[in-house]
């Protein structure tokens, strides 16, 4: 048996006017908080470092593929893509729910208000159960893994033994969707503004952030042989040259029928119709009755997780005042790096 790695993190210390910022603007964590872990100060649940110390340890196979990406940044997007390119395009066993059937979400655990965790513990929808408690070790091999999680609380070795896909957004429109998100999954004050929002986003001060910590570590490993770096706005600009890119990397050849086959399957209006990658089958389970249901669907609230998968939407939720703020913020972080982002 392996001796475990020791886990080099303890969540932060925070002060009480974090505390308190926090508890505002995102109450369902309030039983035990938010805390930064690591040296990026990356932003979870303070109860999460158990699940860290596994992730850490989390097995890597060499034939293993894992999407690494922030919330809200083409991730489903990718994995699609990925699972049918190394399955040669086999369309009929992608008709079962790309997570968790074909994917493993590494740190859905951590990541889960522990209230939340303990009701699908309890409940009796084995989606979110299978979701949420089934063991990476129990996943057939090669192992299809999609994480948020920065690189440098993912296993040691990831980048020595399996292929990584990092797929970048610009933070404009990853702003707006997790905003977005974020309501959906009932994880934020729904009264909050999206500038309130754009505010504690630069600041690193939502869950699973900051983000520019996030992208530069994976930008300064992208000439790493198993590592391929690619920008969502390049996969919505050509999607059949990103199609391409991500076959040859992973050592695949596809013939010019595949290539049409995958890019129809793969633009934004069928991946929001397509009910094994589109997560209606988890969001339409709900504690609710069924008249709150019913109210809440007819009401602005309605449940989609693919919302636009648009580049440059934020100029209709923004104001001057924050996307100026966040501009300065960009040009700021990206001083001296060669990154360049599209923002419509």
């Amino acid at each position: 048996m392996t001796t475990p790695v020791p886990f080099p993190y303890e969540a932060q210390p925070v002060s009480a006017e974090f505390q308190k910022r926090m508890s505002a603007a995102y109450p369902v964590f309030d039983p035990v908080g938010l805390a930064p872990f690591g040296p990026t100060g990356y932003i979870m649940p303070a109860d999460a470092r158990p699940f860290l110390e596994q992730h850490y340890n989390a097995p890597v196979g060499p034939d293993d593929v894992w999407i690494v990406t922030l919330p809200k940044c083409g991730t489903t997007w990718t994995q699609e893509m990925v699972w049918l390119i190394k399955n040669d395009c086999d369309y009929e066993s992608a008709k079962c729910l790309l997570s968790p059937d074909r994917y493993h979400f590494l740190e859905i655990c951590a990541i889960t208000a522990t209230q939340c965790r303990e009701e699908i513990r309890q409940g009796q929808n084995p989606v979110s159960k299978r979701l949420m408690f089934t063991p990476l070790q129990e996943r057939p091999e090669p192992r299809f893994v999609k994480t948020h999680l920065p690189l440098h609380l993912c296993p040691p070795t990831l980048l020595d033994t399996a292929k990584v896909i990092y797929v970048a957004r610009n933070p404009k429109d990853m702003c707006v969707s997790y905003f977005n998100h974020l309501k959906v999954f009932e994880e934020r004050d729904p009264n909050m503004s999206i500038d309130e929002f754009a505010n504690l986003f630069i600041a690193g001060e939502v869950s699973q952030l900051p983000f520019f910590p996030h992208v530069l570590e994976a930008w300064n490993q992208r000439h790493n042989p198993n590592m391929l770096f690619l920008f969502f706005e390049d996969l919505k600009r050509d999607l059949r040259g990103c199609i391409k890119k991500v076959a040859d990397f992973l050592g695949k050849s596809l013939t010019g029928e595949q290539l049409d086959g995958l890019e129809s399957h793969l633009i934004f209006s069928s991946m929001k119709k397509n009910p094994w990658v589109n997560k209606s089958v988890i969001l339409a389970y709900s504690p609710l009755t069924a008249e709150q249901l019913a109210a809440k669907e007819a009401s602005s609230q309605k449940t989609e997780f693919m919302r636009k998968g648009e580049t440059g939407d934020w100029k209709k939720h923004f104001s001057k005042e924050t996307s100026a703020k966040m501009d300065a913020w960009i040009d700021r972080e990206l001083a001296g790096t060669e990154i360049k982002f599209v923002t419509g």
